[in-house]
Parts: structure tokens; sequence; C-alpha cells
């Protein structure tokens, strides 16, 4: 953990759907932002490198205007490239002690720990700021994903002092279980990205917020 750890926002963290054209995903991702949505990680598995860099400086600047983080996915080099607010990674997507070091102070790193305790320790110890289980509920993004018991959500606030998010399958009929069990964080890529139309996504995502300003 590093001194950034304390500037984790609390809430809906608000992941992008890497099947969505660029100009789309802006209008939905401003939406989401003027929700509430504080924190942001750009996701995308399907555009080449010139095309992740277009859209991630894009989000950045979005980002920006609402007071928001953005954070990207599995990419140091990126995230430097473009001075994001913070890095993501995965399991196999690059070492965590490494990334720290490379990343200038007061950046965000965050960990996925699936549902693997000792994976979370590991990654404070490392330098994450926060730790990612998941998945909270079956998951249309990665369906083979084993669940994790809510019970590590405040097990990793009493033991590793690092805000845990909470990953996989959320909507807002199953996110309260999840904040009162204590999940700092809140990530969702579908139940956000994919409904009708702007005024939507920005009415779930004050939603999602209301969820973590009832359970202080």
């Amino acid at each position: 953990m590093s001194d950034a750890a304390e500037t984790v926002p609390r809430g809906l963290y608000a992941i992008t759907p890497d099947d969505m054209a660029l100009p789309e995903l802006l209008i939905r991702v401003d939406a989401a932002l003027r929700g509430g949505v504080r924190l942001l990680q750009y996701r995308d598995k399907r555009r080449d490198a010139a095309g992740r860099k277009r859209a991630a400086e894009a989000l950045r600047d979005l980002c920006a205007r609402h007071d928001a983080i953005l954070v990207i996915n599995d990419d140091l080099t990126l995230a430097l490239a473009i001075d994001a607010g913070g890095l993501h990674l995965g399991a196999d997507d690059g070492d965590l002690a490494d990334a720290r070091r490379a990343l200038p102070r007061g950046k965000l790193l965050g960990a996925s720990c699936y549902a693997d305790f000792a994976r979370a320790r590991a990654a404070a110890t490392a330098g994450a700021d926060y730790v990612a289980f998941g998945a909270a509920y079956p998951s249309p993004t990665k369906p083979l994903a084993p669940l994790a018991p809510h019970r590590l959500f405040a097990r990793s606030r009493e033991e590793l002092g690092v805000p845990a998010c909470a990953i996989g399958g959320i909507t807002l009929d199953n996110a309260p279980s999840l904040v009162a069990a204590g999940a700092d964080l809140i990530a969702v890529i579908s139940d956000l990205f994919t409904v009708a139309d702007s005024a939507e996504i920005e009415r779930r995502a004050r939603a999602y917020q209301r969820l973590f300003e009832e359970n202080p």
C-alpha cells in the first residue's frame, strides 16, 4: 500500500466495456461521471495500441473535467504514457512490486485477487492500494470465474488495511449486500453501460452511489 490508498474514492467503480465505438463510449462514460462516478477503469482487449492510446487520452481528459480518477487495466506502459491516475493488474499482467516502483508517487495501484485472500495479502505487501475480489456473483464478462465469499471484504479492511473492491455480476438488486458486507468499491460494467441510454446510466450511477451514502 502507498500513500495513494487514502485517495481511493469509496463508491461505484465503473469499468468500460471493450466492444463499444469510442464516440458512444465517451457519451456513456460522461453520463456515469455525471452520476457521481469518481473512479473509472479503462479496460480494452480489442483495440490496437494506437487505438487504446487515443481512447485512454480522451477518457483521461473526460475524467479530469469531472474530478475523477482514470485507472488503466493491465497496461503499465499506457498508464505512464498518458499520465493516468492509476493502474490495475490481474494475476498474469505484470509484477505488482515492479509496477509500484514504476508508477509516480500518488498514482493508484489495484490488484485482482479473485477469491484468494493470500493473493490479496501479497498484493497489499507489494504496494497495492486496493484489492479486488470476484466474481461476487455469476458474471457475463467472466462466466467461469469462481465466486468470492462476501466475508473477504471486511477481512481485507480489518487485516490488510486496504480498500476492497467487489466485481462480477453486480446489479443494483444485489449490490446492497456487498456494501453491507464491507466492500469499499463496487465494480460494474454491464449493469451500468449496456442500458438503453445516457439518462439511465446517470440514474443508475447515482443509485449505486446512494448505497454507500446509506452505509457510511
